[in-house]
């Protein structure tokens, strides 16, 4: 099996989730973790996920990762040392030296970093929940954030872009909201959104671009092929013709729609209005009119894909969370899809309440059972080639 550039050598909590303490020490190239609902699972790969700047996988709020319960302090802290192509690299984050518990702070090998693009220029994580099963029948957000996730872990400065236009948009909102507001300054803000907006749009169709020839190629065999496209004017505008001419487009759209927008409280043009497309290349299906079980493996494919593309951009493949992912799969696809995290230069954590299930990967993954915020290795299942 190829070896990881990018690996979680050791895990230490406090007081955060469900645990009070633990240091853990990985050390498979596949890690699976089973035990009962309730007992744990979940929230490793969720400290993991926030190695990395943004909500992690539950997309939870700042203040809901403490422990909670008698003698709790409403502060938490998640460290790893991470084996990285640079070498050993030391990442911390948790509730800040104030104390504040809306906001969490980072370290990067001991220090402050400059931004968190530095962190994200060392680690990548990307994820695949079950609540990701409901991806196309719900609204376009969550899938925007889904390809946004993609994006990011290829180009750490798309976060910047994003975080950019919405910061711009919002302080418009609050301005066509109180009325009166200075044109001069609504034309400043609406600038700043048309410019991030078509930045962030072109981050968005290139990894399209580049993720659908790469699944085209073979990338997730034998997990379908996805065709990936973005469905948003500013996308359709790009394709057309330059981006200075979309931004002034935008920009001219966003002065002439200032009434509507007002009564609306928000904007009716933007990066924020984007919606991603996946379909299956070979069939044609709309992942939205699929199988559960179909959009489920268009998925993993996806998933499967990108750490397969970053790895050849970028030098390491991420971290690949998979928090029970052979739900909906028929043993055809679960089988195929332990061979494809063998094969994957990524390390791989895997979970499932089904121990069974895991046991095929006896003696290729180190295996681990959890249970009531304990963790302990699974000598029977474990592999000594993990």
């Amino acid at each position: 099996m190829p070896a990881p550039g990018l690996r979680l050598d050791r895990l230490t909590l406090a007081e955060f989730r469900n645990y009070r303490s633990l240091a853990w020490r990985p050390r498979g190239h596949v890690v699976t973790l089973s035990g009962p609902n309730g007992s744990g699972k979940t929230n490793l790969l969720e400290a993991i996920s926030l190695l990395v700047p943004g909500r992690g996988l539950r997309g939870a709020r700042i203040g809901e990762l403490a422990r909670r319960g008698a003698g709790a302090p409403g502060t938490w802290a998640v460290a790893a040392r991470l084996a990285t192509p640079e070498g050993p690299c030391d990442v911390g984050t948790g509730t800040p030296p104030d104390g504040a518990t809306e906001r969490r702070a980072f370290r990067l090998d001991g220090a402050v970093p400059r931004s968190q693009a530095e962190v994200a220029a060392r680690v990548a994580v990307v994820w695949l929940t079950p609540q990701m099963d409901r991806l196309f029948q719900e609204g376009a957000a969550g899938r925007r954030r889904f390809l946004d996730r993609l994006v990011y872990a290829l180009e750490p400065a798309h976060a910047r872009d994003v975080a950019a236009h919405d910061t711009a948009m919002a302080s418009r909102n609050r301005l066509l909201g109180a009325g009166g507001a200075d044109p001069a300054w609504l034309a400043a803000l609406e600038d700043v959104m048309a410019r991030h907006a078509v930045a962030v749009t072109a981050a968005r169709m290139a990894l399209a671009a580049r993720l659908s020839a790469a699944l085209a190629c073979g990338a997730a065999a034998p997990f379908p092929a996805a065709r990936i496209a973005l469905r948003c004017p500013i996308a359709a505008a790009l394709a057309a013709g330059p981006a200075l001419a979309t931004e002034a487009a935008l920009r001219a759209e966003l002065r002439a729609n200032r009434a509507r927008d007002a009564a609306a409280g928000n904007a009716a043009s933007g990066a924020h209005r984007a919606d991603m497309a996946l379909t299956d290349a070979v069939s044609g299906e709309e992942a939205g009119r699929a199988s559960t079980g179909q959009q489920k493996a268009l998925l993993i494919g996806v998933v499967l894909g990108h750490a397969a593309l970053l790895a050849e951009a970028r030098g390491f493949a991420p971290l690949l969370l998979l928090d029970e992912p052979t739900v909906h799969l028929d043993p055809a696809r679960r089988a195929a899809l332990f061979a494809a995290l063998l094969r994957l230069p990524a390390q791989s954590f895997l979970t499932s309440a089904d121990r069974e299930v895991l046991l095929a990967l006896r003696g290729q993954a180190q295996a681990w059972r959890v249970n009531d915020a304990s963790i302990a290795a699974d000598s029977e299942a474990d592999g000594a080639d993990a």
